[in-house]
């Protein structure tokens, strides 16, 4: 490839808009160009990162034994409202009307149609197990987008679907797409991590990210330093702090604390450790009549130590907030506690109310929390002597770095990870309500289970940069660069020589295969460096007259500090040998 036949469009300052590394990147290299919030043309350079990423994926599934297939981005809304979830799940699904005023949906993922088709083509145990993949368009109608392509509304992702007649055999369709999601983040170079997950709106029963690890990612990632154990914050468990409930050592008394309504500021103004404050958290559950009517509200009070984090998945998991909860509103929290929030506490409420907490808030003594009074708390507070033992004890917190690791190995630390691919072991969640069954040998119908794996394909990009740059520009592993090789003349234009070494080199590296780009458009060789540098080709010959008269041209990985000399007769050899470590 020339680069007078293909499109090079780079900028020297980002947009405004581009928040972070990746987006403004990608943008300055001419990868992607906005057209609305959240929707973006991937320009030539950037189709070819993604066909290169495609590429691999679909050599790792068909390895795997997926069939690939392809399902429609707009969707009848009766396939939805079959599982529920047309209802069920926010404006993030678009829903769209035809002429006829039938209902449709713009896909977000794909689990009703590709259960649909199961349930007409799949009848017999014999067919079982299959697994069947697209790589398509899919649109999440995202309230706020945000870092380019990396919180868009139109996306591309890779999703696959397996078939199995039973939860053993569906377990080993998880375990063989688990190893296909290595293979493919392996040979795209990336440093990742596969961690345990909350299966979010998706559902099921079993779930692993592929997070690549960088410091702008937006999950946080705990893994053990003794153990294999990783799993996202979302779920990691955190074991209790405290081994054994210590006996009161304190009255409990009321304290001013004028102006101070953090755990933080009482704890300084009462020179304690904030360990031994006790923060509360107010959640209401509504429950409503056969009609719609408001028929009751249940106020809760979550405890956390001062120091700790609510963790709001943990908590949707608690009995009685399983079905959903919401945060209480003022009048509510001054209904049942008869203070502002600040000051809230589990001893002596206005009104009843259901106490969850903490597994290390169940275990303290002589802890502080609030007064239910303004500008007071009191102290000494110990469960059974000054307040009943609390309705429900759940881990209901984050982890912190330092706690001790659920399996017993190590302690955790804490890393940043952009989420990259997820698998799921369904089970029964969309076969059932969709009456996807097969005969088994008997001839009795027997419900599919069912796993579904996704990889963002258009994400792999901004992650990929976000754990890949430098203060010049993108650095792309070889396997998903636009092209592999750039080779770069000075003088392409005046110089006989420097032209044919350079088409020369092209032709040959071009025919053993490898993605290579000729620069011939005369630039300067400051502006072409700089430009192929920003773009992030990760091997560069440069071919001078000055060079060949001394029968050398310039070899540099895009790493490289500085560029290495190489006979001009051995210079293919050289990057074909580079290639291929």
């Amino acid at each position: 490839m020339k680069a007078s036949q293909f499109f090079i469009a780079t900028l020297k300052e980002a947009p405004a808009d581009a928040e972070i590394v990746s987006h403004k990147l990608m943008m300055r290299a001419g990868l992607i160009k906005r057209l609305g919030a959240g929707i973006y043309n991937y320009m030539p350079m950037g189709l070819r990162v993604i066909r290169k990423v495609e590429t691999i994926i679909r050599e790792e599934m068909n390895r795997a034994g997926a069939v690939e297939l392809l399902m429609p981005v707009v969707q009848p809304a009766e396939l939805w409202q079959e599982t529920g979830r047309f209802d069920k799940m926010g404006p993030e699904l678009l829903r769209v009307k035809d002429r006829h005023e039938r209902d449709f949906i713009i896909q977000p993922t794909s689990e009703e149609v590709i259960t649909d088709i199961a349930r007409q083509e799949l009848r017999s145990y014999r067919q079982l197990p299959k697994n069947f993949y697209h790589i398509q368009t899919k649109f999440r109608d995202e309230r706020r987008p945000r870092f380019g392509i990396m919180r868009g509304r139109e996306f591309t992702m890779k999703d696959a679907y397996s078939f199995d007649r039973d939860a053993d055999a569906a377990a080993r369709s998880y375990d063989a797409m688990y190893k296909a999601y290595c293979a493919i983040f392996d040979r795209m170079e990336l440093t990742y991590r596969a961690v345990a997950a909350d299966t979010g709106a998706i559902g099921g029963d079993l779930s692993h990210e592929f997070q690549v690890i960088a410091e702008t990612g937006e999950d946080a990632i705990v893994y053990s330093t003794g153990s294999d154990y990783a799993a996202n914050i979302e779920l990691a468990e955190a074991l209790p702090l405290i081994a054994e409930r210590a006996a009161p050592s304190q009255p409990m008394q009321k304290t001013p604390t004028p102006g101070k309504s953090t755990c933080e500021d009482v704890a300084e103004l009462l020179k304690l450790p904030l360990s031994q404050t006790v923060k509360s958290l107010v959640l209401a559950t509504d429950e409503f009549s056969p009609n719609g009517d408001l028929a009751k509200t249940t106020v809760w009070l979550l405890l956390v130590r001062g120091d700790h984090e609510l963790n709001e998945v943990k908590a949707s998991k608690v009995e009685g907030l399983k079905g959903g909860f919401r945060f209480a509103t003022i009048a509510e929290i001054d209904d049942h506690f008869g203070c502002k929030p600040g000051y809230l506490g589990p001893v002596a409420t206005q009104k009843p109310v259901k106490i969850v907490a903490d597994r290390t808030v169940a275990k303290m003594s002589d802890f502080v929390c609030g007064a239910n009074e303004a500008d007071f708390h009191l102290t000494g507070v110990n469960w059974g002597r000054d307040l009943p033992e609390p309705d429900v004890v759940a881990d209901i917190r984050n982890v912190v770095a330092g706690d001790p690791s659920p399996d017993g190995k190590g302690t955790l630390a804490i890393q940043r990870g952009i989420e990259v691919g997820q698998v799921f072991f369904l089970g029964t969640k969309y076969s059932e309500p969709m009456n996807a069954t097969y005969l088994d040998e008997t001839g009795k119908p027997q419900l599919m289970q069912m796993g579904c794996y996704g990889i963002g394909v258009t994400r792999i990009l901004g992650a990929a940069i976000e754990q890949n740059n430098d203060e010049r520009g993108i650095v792309w592993p070889d396997a998903i660069a636009p092209f592999t090789v750039v080779i770069c003349p000075i003088g392409y234009d005046r110089n006989a020589d420097v032209k044919a070494a350079a088409e020369a080199l092209h032709d040959e590296l071009a025919a053993a295969g490898i993605d290579v780009m000729l620069d011939d458009r005369g630039e300067r060789p400051g502006a072409m460096f700089a430009d192929w540098e920003l773009i992030g080709v990760p091997h560069r010959v440069v071919i001078s007259d000055r060079g060949l008269k001394d029968g050398k041209v310039e070899y540099q990985a895009r790493r490289d500090a500085q560029a290495t000399p190489v006979a001009a007769a051995e210079i293919a050899g050289f990057v074909k040998a580079k290639l291929q470590r």
